[in-house]
Protein backbone atom coordinates (compact mmCIF):
# COMPACT_ATOMS: atom_id res chain seq x y z
CA UNK A 1 0.00 0.00 0.00
CA UNK A 2 1.18 3.53 -1.01
CA UNK A 3 1.46 6.34 1.82
CA UNK A 4 0.23 9.24 0.27
CA UNK A 5 0.77 11.37 3.64
CA UNK A 6 4.76 10.59 2.86
CA UNK A 7 4.34 10.66 -0.96
CA UNK A 8 3.67 14.46 -0.45
CA UNK A 9 5.56 15.18 2.37
CA UNK A 10 8.79 16.34 0.27
CA UNK A 11 6.91 18.64 -1.93
CA UNK A 12 5.42 19.96 1.27
CA UNK A 13 8.77 20.67 2.93
CA UNK A 14 10.19 22.33 0.04
CA UNK A 15 7.12 24.48 -0.42
CA UNK A 16 6.98 25.31 2.98
CA UNK A 17 10.66 26.28 3.23
CA UNK A 18 9.70 28.56 0.36
CA UNK A 19 6.81 30.61 1.76
CA UNK A 20 8.54 30.82 5.11
CA UNK A 21 12.21 32.38 3.50
CA UNK A 22 12.45 35.50 4.55
CA UNK A 23 12.91 37.41 0.97
CA UNK A 24 9.36 35.41 0.13
CA UNK A 25 7.88 37.35 3.25
CA UNK A 26 9.54 40.95 2.65
CA UNK A 27 8.19 40.20 -1.18
CA UNK A 28 4.69 39.15 -0.11
CA UNK A 29 4.55 42.30 2.50
CA UNK A 30 5.58 44.58 -0.16
CA UNK A 31 2.88 42.95 -2.58
CA UNK A 32 0.47 44.18 0.36
CA UNK A 33 1.42 46.95 0.66
CA UNK A 34 1.80 47.62 -3.24
CA UNK A 35 -1.00 49.79 -3.47
CA UNK A 36 0.05 52.19 0.09
CA UNK A 37 3.38 52.90 -1.72
CA UNK A 38 2.56 53.51 -5.38
CA UNK A 39 -0.67 55.66 -3.89
CA UNK A 40 1.19 58.43 -2.08
CA UNK A 41 4.59 58.30 -4.78
CA UNK A 42 1.73 59.01 -7.66
CA UNK A 43 0.52 62.15 -5.14
CA UNK A 44 3.73 63.43 -4.73
CA UNK A 45 4.42 63.69 -8.36
CA UNK A 46 0.86 65.24 -9.28
CA UNK A 47 0.17 67.43 -5.83
CA UNK A 48 -2.77 69.11 -7.59
CA UNK A 49 -4.07 65.53 -8.54
CA UNK A 50 -3.47 64.83 -4.84
CA UNK A 51 -5.60 67.91 -3.64
CA UNK A 52 -8.45 67.04 -6.41
CA UNK A 53 -8.92 64.05 -4.78
CA UNK A 54 -9.45 65.16 -1.38
CA UNK A 55 -12.05 67.44 -2.70
CA UNK A 56 -13.93 64.88 -5.00
CA UNK A 57 -13.98 62.77 -1.81
CA UNK A 58 -15.31 65.94 0.21
CA UNK A 59 -11.97 66.09 2.31
CA UNK A 60 -11.49 69.56 3.45
CA UNK A 61 -9.09 71.15 3.58
CA UNK A 62 -7.62 68.94 0.69
CA UNK A 63 -4.04 69.84 0.89
CA UNK A 64 -3.78 68.55 4.40
CA UNK A 65 -5.50 65.70 3.62
CA UNK A 66 -3.72 64.58 0.51
CA UNK A 67 -0.41 65.73 2.40
CA UNK A 68 -1.25 63.53 5.70
CA UNK A 69 -2.31 60.78 3.52
CA UNK A 70 1.03 60.73 1.83
CA UNK A 71 2.73 60.36 5.25
CA UNK A 72 0.19 58.07 6.52
CA UNK A 73 0.29 55.27 3.71
CA UNK A 74 4.44 55.35 3.55
CA UNK A 75 5.07 55.32 6.90
CA UNK A 76 2.80 52.68 8.07
CA UNK A 77 3.42 50.24 4.67
CA UNK A 78 7.39 51.13 6.00
CA UNK A 79 6.14 49.64 9.59
CA UNK A 80 4.59 46.58 7.79
CA UNK A 81 7.73 45.64 5.54
CA UNK A 82 10.41 46.28 8.09
CA UNK A 83 8.95 44.62 10.82
CA UNK A 84 9.25 47.75 13.36
CA UNK A 85 5.68 47.75 14.79
CA UNK A 86 4.51 45.63 11.58
CA UNK A 87 1.12 45.07 14.18
CA UNK A 88 0.35 48.51 14.80
CA UNK A 89 1.47 49.52 10.62
CA UNK A 90 -0.72 46.63 9.50
CA UNK A 91 -4.01 47.58 11.92
CA UNK A 92 -3.88 51.47 11.02
CA UNK A 93 -3.99 50.26 7.08
CA UNK A 94 -6.49 48.31 7.59
CA UNK A 95 -8.52 50.49 9.68
CA UNK A 96 -7.64 53.29 6.84
CA UNK A 97 -8.45 50.95 4.05
CA UNK A 98 -12.18 50.25 6.25
CA UNK A 99 -12.82 54.02 5.62
CA UNK A 100 -11.56 54.42 2.25
CA UNK A 101 -13.74 51.89 1.06
CA UNK A 102 -16.64 53.37 2.57
CA UNK A 103 -15.83 56.34 1.41
CA UNK A 104 -15.08 55.80 -2.08
CA UNK A 105 -16.74 52.88 -2.93
CA UNK A 106 -20.23 53.67 -2.09
CA UNK A 107 -21.91 51.04 -4.47
CA UNK A 108 -25.40 50.56 -3.07
CA UNK A 109 -25.43 54.83 -3.98
CA UNK A 110 -24.83 53.66 -7.53
CA UNK A 111 -27.39 53.20 -10.41
CA UNK A 112 -27.17 49.50 -12.06
CA UNK A 113 -25.07 49.28 -14.50
CA UNK A 114 -21.23 47.92 -15.12
CA UNK A 115 -19.78 51.10 -13.01
CA UNK A 116 -22.07 49.47 -9.78
CA UNK A 117 -20.52 46.29 -10.56
CA UNK A 118 -16.89 47.62 -10.43
CA UNK A 119 -17.17 49.18 -7.52
CA UNK A 120 -18.89 46.33 -6.00
CA UNK A 121 -15.94 43.98 -6.83
CA UNK A 122 -13.35 47.24 -5.49
CA UNK A 123 -15.41 46.77 -2.32
CA UNK A 124 -15.06 43.45 -1.72
CA UNK A 125 -11.62 43.21 -2.30
CA UNK A 126 -10.63 46.28 -0.31
CA UNK A 127 -12.37 44.27 2.07
CA UNK A 128 -10.42 41.22 1.65
CA UNK A 129 -7.13 43.66 1.82
CA UNK A 130 -8.26 45.17 5.23
CA UNK A 131 -8.24 41.50 6.55
CA UNK A 132 -4.93 40.33 5.44
CA UNK A 133 -3.61 43.54 7.16
CA UNK A 134 -5.84 42.16 10.12
CA UNK A 135 -4.03 38.69 9.56
CA UNK A 136 -0.10 40.17 9.33
CA UNK A 137 -1.10 42.09 12.64
CA UNK A 138 -2.06 38.78 14.32
CA UNK A 139 0.96 36.87 13.19
CA UNK A 140 2.65 39.73 14.36
CA UNK A 141 1.53 40.01 17.81
CA UNK A 142 1.76 36.38 18.19
CA UNK A 143 4.55 34.76 16.82
CA UNK A 144 6.87 37.79 16.76
CA UNK A 145 9.02 39.90 14.34
CA UNK A 146 10.64 37.85 11.91
CA UNK A 147 9.04 34.91 12.48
Amino acid sequence: MINLSSSFSRPRELLAEVITAPATRTAALLALCAAYIQGPLTKIFDFPGAIAEMNHFGLAPAPLFAVGVIIFELTASAMVVSGRLRWAGALALSVFTLLATFIALRFWEMAPGMDRMMATNAFFEHLGLAGAFIIVAAIDLTEGVGK
